[in-house]
């Protein structure tokens, strides 16, 4: 029988246990395989950023060599921005409001309609041809009439916004909800399991993963939403749209680029948002452990 030799290639001398860092051993492949995804993920990130700002400087120089005032630099944006946070921050606020209440009314509204019209099927055949004319219909246009009908408050504004993001929040919420392991079903339905069982216990958590991606979508275009009803009705001159809108009158440019990036960064906060959410509460679907390996 050959003796084991302590130097051959792999093994581990005895009473030197290999440190549990070490890229050889599982948890070092873990921590080596987690740095290698967040490298891949920040580096071309970052590069993408770099490069953004440098065609940024020099779009801003050449208008600058021919029009005074006409594209403001980074340097000028942040100057604007930096000296009047508060103000931004106030305005942020204010449309951040409109933000999650009109999409908090918008997804309430279209989840109960799914969940009724996947139980009353006819009830489908009514709403959906509804949907489908309510969003081909340019919202803008809608805008000047609630406006008239609901006042010059902040209301308008709420509609608007839960107006936007409403269909897709339908659909996803429909597609969600029947979209259920059939076999999984019939072991519901032999155990008697009534309708409100089957809701929770299986329509909602396979629903989860379309809820998700209409919450990618419907986020960052509810921004849009607020932006567009601040731009469409009257009102308090209040949200960054508003601001937006005085900064144009006014020939402010820093100050119309100032709004857009805290608009930017809103949508940007939201997005990451949804995603935190998403990997924390959709850890057990084979999806997410399908994206993470692929990464």
């Amino acid at each position: 029988m050959n003796e084991l030799n302590p130097l051959a290639v792999g093994a581990v001398p005895l009473g030197r246990p290999p440190a549990d860092g070490a890229y050889g051993t599982p948890s070092g492949r873990r921590a080596k395989d987690h740095l290698l995804r967040t490298l891949r993920t920040i580096v071309p990130a970052a590069v993408g950023l770099g490069l953004f700002a440098v065609a940024w400087q020099l779009l801003a120089a050449h208008y600058a060599a021919r029009t005074a005032n006409a594209f403001p630099s980074i340097g000028a944006i942040w100057s604007e921005l930096s000296s009047n946070l508060s103000m931004y921050g106030i305005d942020a606020a204010h449309t951040l409001e409109e933000v999650t209440i009109g999409l908090g009314v918008s997804f309430i509204t279209a989840f109960t309609l799914a969940i009724v019209m996947t139980h009353i099927p006819i009830i489908e055949r009514v709403v959906m041809p509804l949907a489908v004319i309510l969003n081909v219909t340019p919202v803008v246009a809608i805008a000047p009439g609630l406006t008239l009908m609901l006042g010059l408050g902040m209301s308008p504004r709420y509609v608007v916004t839960a107006l936007i993001v409403f269909f897709p929040l339908l659909i996803n919420s429909l597609v969600g909800l029947g979209n259920v392991d059939l076999e999984a079903l019939d072991l519901f339905q032999t155990m008697h399991a009534s309708k409100t069982e089957v809701l929770l216990h299986l329509r909602l958590p396979s629903s989860l993963p379309f809820l998700f991606v209409a919450a990618r979508i419907c986020f960052p275009l509810a921004t849009v939403g607020a932006v567009v009803a601040e731009f469409s009705t009257s009102g308090p001159d209040t949200g960054l749209g508003s601001a937006i809108a005085v900064a144009v009158a006014s020939d402010a440019v820093p100050s119309v680029y100032a709004a857009i990036f805290c608009l930017a960064v809103m949508g940007l906060a939201l997005t990451l948002v949804v995603t935190l959410a998403e990997r924390r509460l959709l850890a057990w679907h084979p999806t997410s452990r399908l994206t993470t390996r692929e990464r």
